[in-house]
C-alpha cells in the first residue's frame, strides 16, 4: 500500500495544525511559542502514536495478517494499534502488564470491541518483552504475525516523527516533547537541523535509563543537541499531583488545548516553570509538540498506570 493511501483510509486529518501559543505566564512574553497539535489528527490514532506507526503500517497493511504487541492497561500504543488494525481488518494480539480481568480499564474495553485477543502477562513475564529468547517463543506461538515492540518504538518510527517537522514552515530553536519509549525524541533530533535543541520532559522517573533509550535509536556520531530534564514528572509513570491536574484544567478551559496529565499536560507544566525561571534565551522560537493520547485522561484517580 502506498503511504499516502493509509491515512485517508484511515480517515486522519494531515498535515496537523501548528497553533500559535500565547499564555499569560511569566516569561511567555520573552519567547515565541508554538504548539503542534498532533492531538488533532484524529480522535483514536493521534500524536505520536500514529507518527510512530505510520511508517509500519504503510509497509504492512496490505500483507500483515496478524500483529501483536505490548503496553499497559491504559497504553495509548495499543489503543491506537487495535483501532488501527479493527479498521485496517488485521487480528490484533494485546499483550498487557498485569491482570485487568476482574475491572478491564476503558482502554481494555475498548479493545475488546475492536475484536482483539487480550492476553494479561505477569510483571515478571512482562519484564521480557525486549529479550530475544521471549521474542523468538512469541513468534513460534504466532508465526503469522508482526511483532511491534511496546510503545511503537523501532527505527521505522523515527521517519514517522520526522514528518511532523516537515510539516513545519516555520523555524524553531527548541523543539520540547515528553519523553517516555525514546523514539518520538530520537525522531525529532534525527529529522532537526544542527542549530536546534531538542529537549525532552521525563514523563517517567527515569534519569539515564532515557537517555539511553533515546542513544539506542541514533548513529554514535550523533551531535549532542539534546536533552532531558527529570524534574517535571510528579511521582513516576501516570501519577499525578494538584498543581499539574490544575494546569490540565487550565489548558482546557482558558486556552482551548486538551492536555492528559500522563505525557503532553507534565510538557506544557515543564515550560511554564521554565518560561519563570527564565530557562529559555529571550527572543527564542518554541515548539511544544502535544503527542495526543487524550485517551490516557481516563487513568484511575489513583493515576496508576
Amino acid at each position: 500500500m502506498h503511504s499516502g493511501h493509509l491515512p485517508r483510509q484511515l480517515g486522519l486529518s494531515l498535515p496537523s495544525p501548528l497553533q500559535r501559543f500565547t499564555p499569560d505566564w511569566p516569561g511567555a512574553e520573552k519567547v515565541t511559542l508554538w504548539v503542534k497539535r498532533d492531538d488533532l489528527i484524529h480522535p483514536i490514532i493521534s500524536g505520536n502514536k500514529w507518527r510512530k506507526l505510520s511508517q509500519l503500517l504503510a509497509e504492512n497493511a496490505s500483507t500483515a495478517q496478524h500483529i501483536v504487541s505490548f503496553g499497559g492497561g491504559f497504553s495509548n500504543h495499543l489503543h491506537a494499534l487495535g483501532w488501527c488494525c479493527h479498521q485496517l481488518g488485521i487480528e490484533f494480539t494485546a499483550l498487557i502488564r498485569g491482570n485487568y480481568s476482574a475491572s478491564p480499564t476503558p482502554m481494555i474495553n475498548d479493545l475488546c470491541h475492536w475484536q482483539a485477543n487480550i492476553r494479561y502477562l505477569t510483571k515478571l513475564d512482562y519484564k521480557k518483552r525486549d529479550d530475544p529468547d521471549y521474542v523468538e517463543q512469541l513468534r513460534q506461538q504466532y508465526p503469522q504475525a508482526l511483532i511491534i515492540p511496546e510503545g511503537g518504538s523501532q527505527q521505522s518510527a523515527l521517519s514517522g516523527v520526522q514528518a511532523l517537522l516537515e510539516e513545519c514552515h516555520t523555524t524553531f530553536d527548541q523543539i520540547v516533547t515528553p519523553v517516555a519509549s525514546g523514539a518520538t525524541m530520537a525522531g525529532l533530533i534525527a529529522g532537526s537541523n544542527e542549530s536546534q535543541q531538542v529537549l525532552g520532559i521525563a514523563v517517567l522517573n527515569g534519569v539515564g535509563y532515557l537517555e539511553n533509550l533515546v542513544a539506542q535509536f541514533l548513529p554514535e556520531t550523533a551531535d549532542r543537541r539534546w536533552q532531558i530534564l527529570h524534574h517535571h514528572h510528579h511521582g513516576g509513570y501516570a501519577r499525578t499531583s494538584s498543581p499539574l491536574l490544575d494546569l490540565c484544567e487550565e489548558m482546557r478551559q482558558r486556552y482551548a488545548i486538551p492536555v492528559e496529565p500522563v505525557y503532553s499536560g507534565k510538557v506544557f507544566f515543564a515550560v511554564k516553570q521554565l518560561l519563570a525561571q527564565g530557562y529559555f534565551a529571550a527572543g527564542q522560537r518554541i515548539l511544544l509538540l502535544h503527542t495526543g493520547g487524550l485517551q490516557g485522561a481516563r487513568i484511575d484517580p489513583q493515576g496508576t498506570s
